[in-house]
C-alpha cells in the first residue's frame, strides 16, 4: 500500500507510475507536488494524471519474406547481366519486406545502388501512406529537361552551353549568379524543413548548375524533324541534398518508435502526418526549383546562340509520385502515366537517355500495370565504376574516348576524362531500348541522335592540410 503521507514526490515516482521522462516532466513534477501541497492525496495525484501517460507507440512488424512480390521487367542477355539481375533481385527481396510496401517493380536499367535492402537504380517502390525519403535518394527530382531550338547549328549552340553552364561541386561566384524569385524563396522560408539558412543559400548560390557525376547537357537533332534540340540533366543540387537529410532524421525517429527492424535508409515519414504533409510539400517546392533551374540554363544557352525556342518539355525520375493514398518512389524510373504532374507534357512525352553517343529517346509512357506506371530512366550499370575501370586495362580514359564517341564533340567540364561515363561503362542502349518495347513499357516517338554533350567530367581532388600548417 502506498505511502499517503509522502512530503515531496520525485521524478521515480513518476516514472514507476509509467510516465515518460522528457520535456514535460518538469512541468508535471512541479504540478504533481503543488497538488500534494494543497493536500490532495497521491493516488489521487496519480489518477489525475494518468491520463498523460503517453500511449506506447504501435510497432508495425516486417513483411515475410516474398510476402510482397514484384515485377521483374528485365531480360539478362549475358553472364554480367544475370550477376547484376541476382543483385538487384536480392536487394529488392529486402526492400519488399518494409512494412509500408504494397508493390514494387524494376526496369530494364536496375542496378544496385547501395546495402543489400536499399533501392536499386531503376526500381520502383509502392507503398501506402508513407514517404520514404531513401527511396528518392539524395539527388531528389533527377530530371531531364528538352527544348527544340529549331534550324539552331548545333556546334552553335554547344558552344554557347558550354560557357553558360556550370558543373562541379558548390555553386556560381558571386557576380555571376542566376536570379531566384522572390516567391520561390518564400515558399522555402514558409516550409519547415526548407526554412533553413545553408538550404536558403545554396538555392541562390546554385541556379543554373548541374552539379557532377552522370549529369550533362546534350545537343542533337530530332529523327522526326530534323530540328535542333538540346536536353539537360541533373537534380535539386545542394538544397535537395539538404531536404533529404532533414527528411531521414525525421524518418528515422519514426522508424525508431513504429518499426525498428525496418532498415534504417527505409524509413518512412507517414503520409498523413504533420511531418508528412510538410515534406510533400517541401517536395514539391525543390521539384519548382528544380525546374527553374532547367529553364534557366536552356533559356540562357538559347539567347546566347541567338536560337528560337520552340516546345520545351520536362520530367523527374528521382522522386515520389502519389495515386491516392499510394506513394510511388521512382529511384531512376520515369513516369509514364497522363497527368503524373500537372506540368507533365500534354502529349505524354518523356525523355530516356542512353550514353552520350547514343541517340536520347523520346517516349510516351504506357502505364503498364506490370511496371506500376513506370519505364526506365537511362541504360544503368552492369557492374562498378571501379569494375569498369578495371575492364579498360591499359588503355586510358582518353584513348577510350576517342574510340566509343568518334565524329561526336564530347566536352568534359573539368577538363579530365571521367571514364565511368563512357558509353562502354553503361548497359548495351540497343537492348534496353528494345526491352522498353519487348515489356510495353512506353512507345518510342523520337530518337534526338547525338551531335555532342558536356559532361562533368573528373574533379580534381582537394586534400585537407596537416592541422597547424596554412
Amino acid at each position: 500500500m502506498e505511502d499517503l503521507t509522502i512530503i515531496a514526490l520525485t521524478g521515480t515516482d513518476l516514472k514507476n507510475w509509467g510516465h515518460q521522462p522528457g520535456p514535460q516532466f518538469p512541468d508535471l513534477l512541479a504540478r504533481a507536488n503543488q497538488m500534494l501541497a494543497d493536500g490532495t492525496d497521491v493516488l489521487t495525484i496519480r489518477a489525475d494524471l494518468a491520463s498523460e501517460i503517453p500511449i506506447p507507440p504501435e510497432h508495425v512488424e516486417l513483411h515475410d519474406d516474398g510476402a510482397v512480390p514484384f515485377h521483374e521487367n528485365l531480360n539478362p542477355a549475358d553472364a554480367d547481366e544475370e550477376a547484376n539481375l541476382a543483385k538487384v533481385r536480392e536487394t529488392m527481396r529486402a526492400v519488399m519486406r518494409t512494412p509500408t510496401v504494397v508493390g514494387g517493380a524494376i526496369m530494364p536499367d536496375a542496378c544496385p545502388a547501395g546495402p543489400v535492402g536499399t533501392i536499386p537504380v531503376g526500381g520502383v517502390v509502392a507503398a501506402r501512406n508513407a514517404i520514404h525519403p531513401g527511396m528518392h535518394s539524395a539527388d531528389i527530382c533527377c530530371s531531364l529537361m528538352m527544348t527544340d531550338l529549331g534550324d539552331a547549328d548545333p556546334a552553335v549552340v554547344l558552344d554557347a552551353a558550354a560557357k553558360i553552364t556550370h558543373f562541379g561541386p558548390g555553386g556560381r561566384p558571386q557576380g555571376g549568379r542566376f536570379t531566384v524569385s522572390l516567391d520561390l524563396l518564400d515558399a522555402f522560408r514558409a516550409n519547415p524543413f526548407l526554412n533553413n539558412a545553408k538550404t536558403i543559400r545554396a538555392a541562390q548560390e546554385q541556379m543554373g548548375t548541374q552539379g557532377d557525376g552522370n549529369h550533362f547537357l546534350f545537343v542533337g537533332r530530332s529523327r522526326k524533324t530534323g530540328r535542333t534540340a538540346m536536353i539537360t540533366h541533373h537534380g535539386s543540387r545542394g538544397p535537395g541534398a539538404k531536404l533529404y537529410k532533414a527528411g531521414m532524421e525525421v524518418a528515422e525517429k519514426y522508424r525508431r518508435l513504429h518499426s525498428p527492424k525496418t532498415l534504417k535508409q527505409n524509413a518512412w515519414i507517414p503520409a498523413d502526418s504533420d511531418d508528412g504533409r510538410a515534406y510533400w510539400d517541401a517536395l514539391q517546392i525543390i521539384r519548382k526549383w528544380t525546374k527553374t533551374n532547367h529553364n534557366s540554363i536552356h533559356q540562357a544557352t538559347m539567347e546566347a546562340a541567338h536560337a528560337s525556342a520552340g516546345e520545351r518539355f520536362w520530367n523527374e525520375h528521382n522522386f515520389v509520385f502519389r495515386r491516392g493514398d499510394i506513394y510511388l518512389h521512382g529511384k531512376g524510373a520515369t513516369p509514364g502515366w497522363a497527368g503524373f504532374a500537372a506540368d507533365a507534357d500534354p502529349e505524354g512525352r518523356t525523355i530516356i537517355p542512353l550514353n552520350m553517343a547514343e541517340p536520347v529517346l523520346i517516349v510516351r509512357g504506357a502505364d503498364a500495370p506490370h511496371a506500376l506506371g513506370f519505364s526506365p530512366h537511362g541504360a544503368g550499370r552492369n557492374w562498378s565504376r571501379t569494375e569498369h575501370m578495371r575492364r579498360l586495362g591499359a588503355k586510358t580514359a582518353q584513348e577510350a574516348l576517342i574510340d566509343e564517341t568518334a565524329g561526336l564533340d564530347i566536352r568534359f567540364h573539368a577538363g579530365k576524362v571521367d571514364a565511368s561515363e563512357l558509353p562502354s561503362s553503361y548497359k548495351p542502349a540497343k537492348a534496353v531500348a528494345e526491352q522498353i518495347e519487348a515489356f510495353d513499357l512506353a512507345e518510342i516517338v523520337d530518337w534526338i541522335d547525338p551531335h555532342g554533350c558536356i559532361m562533368a567530367g573528373e574533379m580534381p581532388r582537394f586534400t585537407r592540410r596537416p592541422k597547424g600548417r596554412r
